[in-house]
């Protein structure tokens, strides 16, 4: 697939990965909508964080994925969408599980409703490692069985079923990508990485949830060329493909590793307001990323600490975009 003027829709284009997506895809040479949640502040997210001249070349439209006819509308003349909008907040989801079902469900219809009207040539819908919940087997591969343990993983898991659904159905060329969990500049403290940098920058102790459930990081350049990938790959359609790095590192030893790192002595205190609900913890997480290797020829670049050592840098060059002394849900 040649990137240079091609027309690519990218739903979430304000969030984390997704504004690294469509400044990559502006490098590549695409012509980019960034469809992005309507604020009165004209607010576009973290794309706001782009260097202008990249920014000015992005077509910024603002509007809601559960708005059929604003979804409808911006997906026309489009080659390419790639879906990552969604609530994405866990503790969030417990709060207001209506609107996270509606928003990642009925939005990701709406989304491969215009592919479908539209005849798009590719969607590249965003799934999650949540779906999974905790680990019945590791390394979690795409075959391993989902599990609602919390109303976010819920919506995603409904998400990813209405995505196979349309290809089954109406040959819509969809394929779904399934990160682990990503990391790297510009990421919110609602994650926890960032959570734990910001605070060794800034407070004693660290306050943290749970210290000693696993997750499977993968560095966000990375995940960036999985996305590239799937979209390119013809053989990616009507698939699901894991990613991430098929290693696992609890949130407790990243907290100490962090602070080594920044050469820091802290204290690590177990915050209850932080502490998912027993039944709604995922306990386990590492990826089998074997499909993905063998499909498209992907493979994580970066470890963990050199990402790790990347992103302490960015975040410590930027806290002026972090409030360390709250709790971002």
């Amino acid at each position: 697939m040649k990137w240079q003027d091609k027309k690519v829709l990218v739903s979430g284009a304000g969030g984390f990965i997704g504004s690294h997506l469509t400044e990559h895809l502006i490098d590549l040479g695409a012509k980019v909508k960034a469809f992005v949640r309507y604020n009165s502040r004209s607010d576009r997210g973290l794309l706001e964080l782009l260097p202008k001249g990249k920014l000015d070349g992005i077509e910024v439209i603002m509007g809601d994925l559960r708005d059929s006819d604003a979804v409808r509308q911006v997906a026309k003349d489009i080659e390419v969408i790639f879906h990552l909008g969604s609530i994405i907040a866990i503790p969030y989801s417990y709060i207001h599980p209506r609107e996270t079902v509606e928003t990642n469900i009925v939005g990701t219809l709406n989304v491969l409703t215009a592919a479908r009207e539209n005849d798009i040539t590719k969607v590249i819908h965003t799934s999650t490692s949540e779906v999974y919940g905790s680990a019945q087997y590791v390394p979690i591969d795409e075959t391993h069985p989902l599990q609602g343990q919390s109303p976010y993983s819920a919506s995603k898991i409904g998400a990813d079923m209405i995505a196979e659904s349309f290809y089954r159905s109406f040959g819509v060329p969809v394929a779904t990508i399934r990160p682990f969990n990503t990391f790297g500049p510009r990421q919110s403290a609602r994650a926890v990485i960032p959570t734990i940098i910001s605070q060794a920058l800034t407070r004693e102790p660290i306050y943290l949830g749970s210290l000693h459930p696993t997750r499977d990081y993968t560095y966000i350049s990375d995940v960036i060329e999985a996305f590239i990938k799937v979209a390119e790959s013809p053989n990616s359609i009507g698939e699901i493909i894991n990613v991430g790095s098929n290693f696992e590192i609890s949130i407790g030893d990243i907290a100490k590793k962090v602070i080594t790192i920044m050469g820091k002595d802290k204290e690590i205190v177990a915050d209850s307001r932080r502490v998912r609900p027993e039944k709604s913890e995922v306990q386990k997480l590492r990826c089998d990323n074997i499909k993905a290797k063998k499909l498209l020829g992907w493979h994580p670049k970066i470890s963990f600490d050199e990402g790790l050592k990347m992103t302490i840098e960015w975040i410590s060059d930027n806290m002026g975009l972090y409030k360390p002394e709250l709790y971002n849900v």
